[in-house]
């Protein structure tokens, strides 16, 4: 196996190709992963560096995908990008992310210059950063993370998890992308905690998932390779799908992104 971060920082520098019409176009390679699919975090953090590539004047407030098939990992992913609005403050873009069979996800993006103001925020206070002893390993995420809950027990427990991490040092610009990569990896597995016997490893067995949607908002300017809380929740199981929302803080209290995703969970009675 390559080395797994350089392998995703590689994944994040897009290489421009022609534009077609009025759009931008880039390519992105995939991960070199034991994953049967290309993984969600990737075309979120890829379809960020397209849209900072199409307006490096500005920083990503918000993005809204669909995921309406799977990538797969042996093809590259090409990205048009269509700009529909840019003034001093605000931009708007488009983005398409396809492979020789046809869209495997698409993104509303907006954008904003940087600007003063008034601050307020009101969320729970963040706890004391975990220890190193409970660190804990995702194969997905190639950097250090600590968790005092257990996502692969099949015991039942609360709809919420939380997780510290912190990458080596790396660009700041880089942050937005590489957070939206890591708000991917375990909502699944929070919205399961409920069910007694299940967990997020289940994926393909026990149940069949794959996430159908995913947001998230930039609030405040933030580095990757200082400590971060993902604190998340999941309010709903239904009709083989569930909701789940985050909020990511700096270790002083910070509130500096928000997501939300749904996504598809098949248990066997349901997939007839």
């Amino acid at each position: 196996m390559p080395d797994l971060w350089n392998d995703l920082l590689g994944c994040l520098d897009l290489t421009a190709r022609p534009s077609l019409d009025d759009e931008s176009v880039f390519e992105g390679r995939n991960q070199q992963l034991e994953y049967y699919r290309v993984f969600g975090g990737q075309l979120l953090g890829q379809f960020i560096r397209a849209a900072d590539l199409t307006c490096p004047e500005k920083s990503v407030k918000s993005l809204h995908a669909l995921f309406p098939r799977e990538g797969r990992t042996d093809e590259p992913i090409r990205y048009r990008v269509r700009r529909h609005h840019e003034g001093r403050s605000f931009a708007t873009v488009t983005i398409v992310a396809e492979q020789s069979y046809g869209i495997v996800a698409t993104a509303s993006v907006s954008l904003h210059a940087e600007a003063e103001g008034p601050e307020h925020q009101s969320v729970p206070a963040v706890p004391a950063l975990l220890s190193a002893e409970h660190k804990v390993t995702w194969d997905l995420l190639p950097w250090e993370t600590r968790s005092a809950v257990d996502l692969d027990d099949t015991a039942s427990g609360p709809p919420e998890f939380e997780f510290w991490m912190r990458t080596p040092d790396i660009d700041a610009r880089l942050a937005p992308a590489i957070t939206a990569y890591a708000t991917d990896l375990n909502l699944i597995g929070t919205a399961l905690r409920p069910i007694d016997g299940v967990c997020q490893r289940g994926n393909g067995t026990a149940f069949h998932s794959a996430v159908t949607s995913h947001s998230i908002w930039f609030h405040r300017p933030f580095r990757t390779d200082e400590w971060l809380l993902l604190r998340q929740h999941s309010p709903l199981i239904a009709g083989s799908r569930c909701f789940g929302r985050g909020d990511v803080l700096t270790d002083n209290g910070r509130l500096v992104a928000s997501y939300a995703q749904e996504a598809m969970v098949r248990f066997p009675s349901e997939l007839g």
